[in-house]
């Protein structure tokens, strides 16, 4: 018998925990975050530096771990292993779940209940399909979601606020509704299906509009940017978008029209109303190129902003549907 202990002692002490490719590059976005952060609870952090009590034990023995996963240093790894569903035993200390290229198709309601720590949730490359509304009610901690290569057709509602970054490219997503985003101050990193149709990314603290932002989604019809803190669209940005409809930049600190609009053939509504717009030139909105095939506007507003109008040329408005379409207005602070 005390052989038998003994073997399972030198075991445990000589044995190495499983290090995911994925796992190394989280971890030192976690430890730089936790920098960032100037988080100095050794208890709290997802790798720590303080030395265990026991030298001679640097883990439990028995450790609470759904069947066939690796588990260490609050991370559960369960890839790779054709699971249909979230395991149901998943510590509830646990910092960190790799759940990618297995089978699963739904998150459930009470799949990471209680999980109150969690900081990171890989589930790339499953089957998912449906997220329950209230599947992240409880993880207010987490920073990192991936759930690219699915077939979701939705974001999933009710994302956590203390969320960073969000990656759910390579889906079945055709919109993303006004409020997904709302109030998520911290969120920096953002992979989005090529696939999207309409973007309502209204109501959030975007400063500027940057030339790569859009240049995975070709087919967008869709723009919604109003009500943001916009004070400028990088020249050439709108032209990743050749196919759009509709763009509300409304309720921004713009002071100037966007540039390349004139370009964009299928573009009929534009809002800018509520900006800081002090000029409109004659070519800001309808094609120089004569034979260039344009869709008439219909509805161009511009009112509340410091314009002339009287200044403006009626030229300006030569590619537009009717006297209606166009919204000028006085300004009024």
């Amino acid at each position: 018998m005390k052989e038998y202990v003994l073997l399972v002692f030198l075991t445990l002490c000589s044995a190495k925990p499983l290090l995911h490719p994925s796992y190394l590059t989280l971890k030192n976005m976690m430890l730089k975050d936790m920098e960032d952060e100037g988080d100095g609870d050794a208890d709290n952090s997802l790798f720590p530096t303080r030395e265990p009590i026991n030298p001679f034990f640097p883990f439990d023995l028995f450790p609470t771990c759904p069947f066939g996963c690796q588990c260490y240093s609050r991370v559960v790894h369960c890839s790779d292993l054709g699971l249909s569903s979230v395991p149901s035993n998943i510590p509830f200390d646990t910092r960190m779940v790799d759940l990618q290229n297995n089978k699963i198709m739904e998150i459930k309601e009470n799949d990471f209940k209680g999980l109150i720590s969690l900081y990171a949730l890989i589930l790339n490359n499953n089957k998912l399909t449906k997220i329950h509304p209230k599947a992240f009610l409880t993880t207010k901690k987490l920073r990192r979601l991936y759930l690219s290569h699915n077939q979701l057709s939705e974001i999933p509602l009710n994302l956590p606020k203390s969320l960073a970054e969000l990656r759910i490219h390579d889906n079945k997503v055709k919109k993303i509704q006004k409020e997904t985003f709302k109030g998520m101050n911290s969120l920096h990193v953002l992979e989005l299906p090529s696939t999207l149709l309409e973007l309502h990314l209204d109501y959030n603290k975007i400063s500027t509009v940057e030339l790569e932002d859009f240049k995975r989604y070709k087919d967008l019809q869709r723009l919604g940017l109003g009500n943001n803190r916009i004070t400028d669209i990088e020249n050439g940005s709108l032209a990743n978008i050749p196919r759009v409809r509709e763009i509300h930049l409304e309720n921004n600190k713009l002071k100037k029209i966007p540039s390349g609009l004139q370009e964009l053939k299928y573009l009929q509504i534009i809002f800018l109303h509520s900006n800081s717009i002090t000029k409109v030139g004659v070519n800001d909105f309808c094609p120089t190129v004569p034979k260039m095939k344009k869709s008439l506007y219909s509805a161009i507003s511009l009112f509340n902003n410091p314009v002339k109008y009287w200044e403006v040329q009626p030229a300006t408005f030569r590619c537009v549907l009717s006297r209606m379409s166009v919204q000028l207005g006085n300004f009024r602070k």
